[in-house]
């Protein structure tokens, strides 16, 4: 087992964590669309038909012959009959021929013979009263081209083509779309069960009151958080003891129940000892990295047991979470097999400096500022506090990375911030 304060780099000890585990073996399952947000499709998904399916009016006008109206404007209108109002929601029943046109409303139907639509704005009833009607004669002011203000078959999707590519995650823009070609279900692949143990004397349920000494879980609850937001299942082991045989047992349960573990250890050195000890008895390759070189979880620990991931990580609540941040959601999305999306970031200016230590990945909790009258820029201000004090968390916006070869930076430089 790998010595403690033998320090990884964060990306490194994250490729070699991947590279123990084995290709995921992706399970799918078949759901309604209208709850698959935030779901991993399965497999690529086909357009069953072209959308449009028909050629649509985008605004209120007339139908019609875009040759009927070549060279019309003000001083020298064209003149067309109308011979129709074509009814939202059912196909059009007139055909439109040269010197007519049909009345249309934003979504309607072209009529047979109709290629382009005159917004309403741009033409006047002459003949017939103020309102159109079948016989009117309408003046238009403005020619149109062939395809003006109509969206062809097939415009937004073709059929046969691919709309949504395997791995990729369900967004509300999916949803819409996939209901807008019919498709009611799919598949997705099968959340992973990521098992939550939490350890430690001290630790109690957040639903007991306290006794001086002792503290309130809340570990299993911000990874479940975590989890469930990447696309996994929480499965919540509750709180052991520091006992060895205790949380070894507990950790087993959990191996073979879930497909990836998650213990959350005590401050002590004695119970960061005891949690890397159970891991490395879980089975083979055991203990991978026993240290990462970040600011906050260097204490935190990563293994392979026959095939799953088993991480330890500090108690210490933005420790925690940190971490859970830079290795459990990747876990998770590998095994999703999700497509590599990028995260979200913002550039920011520092309001103070931010030392670092050369060689060392520190990640701090920063909260944006907008500059006034400055759309889109950002001042960011580091919310400094231990990592076992939750609530430096609550206040920020995200993550302000120093990679290992910087040695910090200076008030009004720019950094990268990771949003939560």
């Amino acid at each position: 087992m790998p010595e403690f304060l033998q320090l990884l780099p964060p990306e490194a000890a994250r490729t070699l964590l991947f590279s123990n585990l084995p290709d995921p073996k992706i399970k799918y399952e078949k759901i309604e669309t209208a709850s698959s947000l935030g779901r991993v499709i399965a497999e690529d998904i086909f357009a069953p038909h072209s959308l449009p399916e028909f050629l649509r009016s985008t605004v209120d006008g007339y139908a019609v012959r875009a040759r009927d109206t070549f060279g019309a404007s003000d001083s020298m209108p064209a003149y067309l009959t109308l011979v129709d109002e074509i009814p939202m929601g059912s196909a059009p029943s007139q055909r439109i021929d040269s010197g007519q046109c049909g009345l249309i409303h934003t979504g309607g139907m072209l009529p047979p013979g109709a290629d382009a639509v005159v917004m309403l704005e741009n033409t006047q009833v002459v003949l017939g009263g103020d309102q159109p009607i079948p016989g009117s004669e309408i003046e238009i002011f403005r020619a149109v081209a062939d395809g003006e203000n109509v969206i062809q078959i097939g415009e937004d999707v073709k059929s046969g083509s691919v709309i949504l590519k395997g791995g990729s995650r369900i967004r509300p823009a999916e949803v819409g779309g996939l209901m807008a070609l019919g498709i009611t279900q799919l598949s997705v692949a099968v959340k992973p069960k990521v098992g939550l143990i939490s350890s430690g004397d001290e630790i109690i349920d957040p639903f007991k009151q306290t006794q001086p000494g002792q503290v309130r879980d809340i570990n299993a609850y911000t990874l479940a958080s975590l989890v469930t937001k990447t696309g996994g299942e929480p499965i919540l082991y509750g709180i052991v003891p520091d006992i060895r045989a205790d949380l070894e047992s507990t950790a087993r349960r959990a191996l073979n129940e879930c497909d990836v573990v998650v213990i959350t250890a005590g401050s002590s050195a004695s119970t960061r000892d005891m949690t890397a000890d159970v891991i490395a008895s879980l089975g083979a390759p055991g203990v991978l990295v026993h240290g990462i070189n970040t600011r906050p979880g260097k204490p935190t620990i990563l293994g392979v047991c026959n095939g799953k991931a088993v991480i330890g990580l500090p108690g210490n609540p933005v420790s925690a979470l940190v971490n859970g941040y830079l290795f459990v959601m990747p876990i998770i999305e590998k095994l999703l097999v999700e497509t590599p999306r990028p995260r979200p970031v913002v550039a920011a200016k520092l309001t103070v400096n931010l030392p670092s230590q050369a060689g060392r990945e520190d990640w701090i909790p920063v909260k944006l500022i907008s500059q006034s009258g400055k759309a889109q820029t950002y001042h960011a201000e580091p919310i400094f506090g231990k990592s076992n004090l939750i609530f430096t968390l609550t206040s920020a916006d995200g993550l302000l990375r120093i990679p290992p070869d910087v040695t910090g930076y200076g008030a009004g430089e720019t950094a990268e911030v990771v949003l939560f």
